[in-house]
């Protein structure tokens, strides 16, 4: 598993032509007017990463098969959606099910492309796009809590403690500011993600600049980034029109044509990095002549719930975990050189996965 992005903004921000770029396909119709994206488009692409092909040219595998990151393109969000002003309530439901929201932010001047809002702010784009969200969650929180109080005053627990959390969100979201910011505790945390508050999502601003500006950003990004330090935030800077461009170049053609622009990579790799510090993911790896693999978790995680990502019956049966750190199996030229210099370990179910882990499970069938 990788995770769910969602991309959001105003109408005519570049979403769909990012979206487009990133997976590599014409799914989304990126034009210049308006809810050109109606239903969702989903896309996922393979999230690079080095490490995974140097470990399979070590162990001659079979197959490369890297974790998978899903996008999901969102239409864009006007003034009103909350209310269904443009076609604002279809929308907001699918924000609900995606693990991190990106907000694509117009920081280009361009003549030719019309704002739907007359003018170039991206700190006000965000404003507008952050109220709807804040919006919806005040209108779902409010309803909810007239439900709960009936079940609350009939001395049910569970209610009594919603309410709690649901007050908790109320209180920050009537102050203008999103969920996400309520401190929780880590016992409550699974009922406060029950609530499913769009505004509890983690952000990624996505500052989509000129070609100019790829490399360095400008001043429109710039203070996106300012806000973004001070929420807490992600940020990135990525110019969907050259993201577009080497969409379709060949690896040696597009790196050519990066470092032309001051760039070492594709915006896709650095988004990514941004959304798996965002989300505090880490990677491990599954090494053999048959297939290298990479699997992504939450930084945190032990070894019987890392296992139960490749599936349910590893973990019910976790054993051990025979694991080599990345450098080690790599200096030591695969896991046979690993093991002659002593260098995998026995790993119980306490263990801490590390990013970058090379892990073989045992578990009883």
């Amino acid at each position: 598993m990788g995770f769910k992005c969602g991309i959001v903004g105003l109408p005519n921000v570049g979403k769909s032509t990012l979206f487009n770029a990133l997976t590599q396909t014409a799914a989304a119709e990126a034009a210049n007017y308006p809810f050109c994206t109606i239903e969702p488009n989903v896309g996922e692409v393979a999230v690079p990463d080095a490490r995974l092909e140097k470990l399979a040219s070590i162990a001659k595998s079979g197959q490369i098969l890297p974790t998978r990151l899903t996008f999901v393109d969102i239409a864009g969000l006007v003034s009103g959606a909350s209310k269904g002003e443009g076609l604002g309530n279809q929308f907001l439901a699918h924000i609900r099910e995606v693990d991190a929201v990106a907000y694509v932010l117009r920081c280009f001047e361009d003549d030719d492309i019309t704002h739907v809002e007359g003018r170039i702010d991206p700190a006000a784009d965000a404003d507008t796009v952050e109220t709807e969200l804040m919006l919806a969650d005040l209108d779902s929180l409010e309803r909810r809590r007239a439900t709960l109080e009936k079940r609350a005053k009939g001395n049910d627990k569970e209610a009594k403690a919603t309410i709690v959390l649901i007050d908790t969100a109320l209180e920050l979201l009537r102050e203008g500011k999103p969920a996400r910011l309520a401190k929780v505790a880590d016992e409550d945390r699974k009922a406060w993600d029950m609530l499913q508050l769009l505004t509890a999502k983690p952000v990624l601003y996505v500052c989509n600049v000129d070609e100019d500006s790829a490399a360095d950003g400008n001043a429109y990004s710039e203070a996106v980034k300012q806000r973004a330090d001070a929420e807490g935030a992600g940020c990135v800077v990525i110019s969907a029109k050259i993201e577009a461009e080497v969409a379709g170049l060949a690896d040696v053609e597009r790196a050519e044509y990066l470092e032309s622009l001051g760039l070492e990579e594709p915006g896709l790799n650095r988004l990514i990095r941004a959304g798996y510090s965002l989300l505090h993911l880490v990677t491990y790896f599954t090494v053999g002549p048959k297939e290298a693999r990479a699997w992504t978790i939450t930084a945190g995680t032990k070894a019987p719930q890392a296992a139960g990502v490749i599936h349910t019956d590893f973990e019910k049966g976790f054993i051990r975990a025979e694991t080599i750190n990345y450098d080690d199996y790599v200096s030591l030229g695969g896991e046979t050189g690993a093991k002659e210099a002593g260098k995998m370990r026995l790993e119980g179910k306490e263990y801490v996965v590390k990013d970058g882990d090379v892990m073989h499970f045992r578990f009883n069938t």
